[in-house]
């Protein structure tokens, strides 16, 4: 390689350095960018610190130990009417998981507060971790579908082969539109360690060479 050509390698480098580090951002980026906007009906949520409830001989709280919710006072729940919500999941490349819902769908009264349950595996023979995104459909409804507890408000590992259950408690709210009686919820997993070695291993600039 000339000299003269030694500043246009340089901020070719620059240039694809940079685009790997944008993949590694795009999750945390597309996180926050949805839950300004709602676009693509994405949802929000968080856990909350209230007293335990059990149900079916368990607590209701997901991922987070120590965490509980409350249920819902009778009043809030509109009987009235059922929203049916269907639950899909799917990996995206380079996550060598597999992930199910364990329940396909489900019936609910706005207002009442509802628990299902996904089952994820790793079928590698290395440990990995990885972010699921959600999004609803239709996109209206993205902001009544209220996640108190989910597996995706933070990262997960699974060792080689592993199988995990990963809860997910919700509340479709009273204050949906009438005219939306079925709500589909999908999740995308992604690598995060896939992310963060492609970036490690971008190749970079060396010093310009004096002349």
């Amino acid at each position: 390689m000339t000299a003269s050509h030694a500043p246009l390698v340089k901020r070719l480098l620059l240039i694809v350095a940079g685009a790997f580090a944008f993949g590694f951002a795009l999750v945390p980026l597309y996180d926050v960018f949805c839950e300004a906007t709602g676009f693509n009906g994405k949802t929000s949520g968080q856990a909350a610190a209230v007293p335990a409830v059990i149900r079916d001989g368990f607590g209701v709280g997901g991922l987070t130990a120590g965490t509980a919710v409350a249920a819902p006072a009778p009043s809030a729940i509109d009987r009235s009417r059922t929203v049916a919500v269907e639950f899909t999941g799917t990996v995206m490349p380079g996550l060598p998981w597999e992930m199910r819902p364990l329940t396909v769908s489900l019936d609910t009264h706005p207002g009442a507060m509802q628990q299902v349950r996904y089952l994820v595996r790793n079928t590698s023979s290395r440990t990995i971790t990885g972010q699921a995104v959600p999004s609803v459909t239709p996109g209206q409804a993205a902001q009544h579908f209220d996640k108190i507890e989910c597996f995706c408000f933070s990262q997960q590992t699974l060792a080689p082969g592993e199988s995990r259950e990963m809860p997910l408690t919700f509340i479709v709210k009273p204050d949906i539109d009438s005219d939306i009686r079925h709500i589909t919820l999908s999740y995308a997993f992604f690598s995060i360690d896939g992310q963060r070695n492609t970036l490690t291993s971008a190749p970079t600039a060396k010093p310009e060479a004096k002349q």
